[in-house]
């Protein structure tokens, strides 16, 4: 399978501490069981803010779309994130088209 056939996910967690963390994953049930702890992995960052909580997730056509939102996501204020990444996932684009392949 290549990368270009995968669906890209932008998702914001909410921890137990209010905190807020963003990731991206090919996989979103998956890497939430991981984020808690259900399965191996996930981010040091949220092993001692569980319970995470999923806030909000976009889709993406491939992994450099989902690599600049996410750092977009980052770099906005904690009140906005939400926001930005519903709207994201709301508005449709022609993004295939700024995939390599």
């Amino acid at each position: 399978m290549g990368q270009q056939s995968l669906t890209w996910y932008v998702y914001l967690l909410s921890c137990a501490d209010q905190s807020l963390y963003c990731g991206i994953t090919t996989d979103l049930a998956r890497r939430l069981a991981q984020h808690n702890g259900e399965l191996p992995g996930g981010a040091r960052y949220t092993r001692g803010r569980r319970p995470c909580r999923l806030l909000a997730f976009a889709q993406k056509p491939c992994k450099s779309l989902a690599l600049s939102l996410e750092y977009k996501i980052k770099h906005c204020p904690k009140a906005q994130k939400a926001a930005l990444l519903i709207h994201e996932s709301r508005t449709e684009h022609s993004e295939k088209s700024s995939c390599s392949t």
